[in-house]
């Protein structure tokens, strides 16, 4: 196994075409076929499926190029250092669900560091996401939820994915609306007293089963149901219609303003948020920055 083969599978997995990769490499086809197919023979596993209409990626050779491109990147680092005496920009990704708070601390631990030497990326995604790109070295870090409901089925998956989830936070279960909702002033909210206005839910696209769900509670049958794909057009559905969601009762107004409020909801239910990172790989000096502004939230929860 090569640097120069590594090279070769990370440019056709995003070429998605032996032809465009080979072209953008400056070398034939039939040579970079053959690099290809010696790689695969060495490790033993598939990385593409070719025929007419391309060239497709397997699930084996989507984690494999995850590993191909940490090496690549290292390699790189340490040519430009030490070789080039050039500088190249640290890499750190953080990919979440939909939770303000852990958009406001990507804020300060970026403040603290500076842009000048790092090229910082966060993606607030659906739970299935979080966990690819966690799994595929897109992000160090994802942050999502575990409770009772959904732990046994997220762990098999966080274990077979090579994953492992840390806690940082128990929240007990929030009623999330704008604060000119007709129940916004109460102390303690019901389920049923809820029923007349839309529940809101984050679309969580092909992988929509009720364990990725993002909101807790995802197997009750709610009266009325709307789903949305970003945070913005779930704050105006609960000014426009009254709409709420379901959250850790963690706010940040100084991101989404002071026109929405967290009630209390009654139920015994609690949610444990924490953080995925690769089994095996040490968090960095920013993932740990990042971990430790996450932390900052815990005096906020289950109260």
């Amino acid at each position: 196994m090569t640097l120069t083969q590594l090279r070769y599978i990370i440019t056709v997995a995003e070429s998605k075409s032996m032809n465009k990769a080979a072209k953008k490499l400056f070398i034939s086809q039939p040579s970079l076929s053959s690099a290809i197919k010696e790689l695969e023979e060495e490790i033993g596993i598939e990385v593409f499926i070719r025929n007419n209409k391309g060239v497709f990626t397997t699930t084996e050779g989507e984690e494999f190029i995850g590993y191909a491109r940490q090496v690549v990147e290292q390699y790189g680092l340490i040519e430009t250092k030490y070789i080039d005496k050039g500088s190249i920009k640290k890499k750190f990704g953080v990919s979440t669900q939909h939770y303000t708070f852990a958009v406001k601390a990507f804020v300060e631990m970026v403040k603290q560091f500076g842009i000048d030497e790092y090229e910082f990326a966060i993606y607030e995604t659906k739970t299935y996401e979080v966990i690819e790109n966690v799994k595929n070295f897109k992000s160090e870090i994802g942050i999502l939820y575990l409770n009772e409901f959904n732990q046994k089925v997220l762990n098999k998956l966080f274990a077979e994915n090579g994953l492992v989830f840390h806690p940082i936070l128990d929240c007990h279960i929030y009623v999330y609306m704008w604060k000119g909702h007709p129940l916004a002033e109460r102390e303690e909210i019901t389920l049923e007293e809820l029923e007349e206005y839309p529940c809101l839910a984050f679309d969580q696209g092909k992988n929509n089963s009720f364990y990725f769900a993002e909101e807790v509670l995802s197997t009750y049958h709610y009266k009325q149901l709307i789903r949305a794909s970003d945070r913005a057009t779930l704050l105006n559905l609960m000014v426009g219609l009254n709409g709420y969601t379901l959250c850790s009762g963690i706010i940040c107004e100084e991101l989404n303003g002071s026109d929405y409020c967290a009630v209390r909801l009654h139920s015994d239910e609690t949610m444990t948020i924490g953080y995925l990172s690769r089994k095996g790989v040490m968090i960095s000096s920013l993932g740990k920055k990042y971990i430790e502004e996450l932390s900052k939230y815990e005096d906020k929860a289950l109260k």
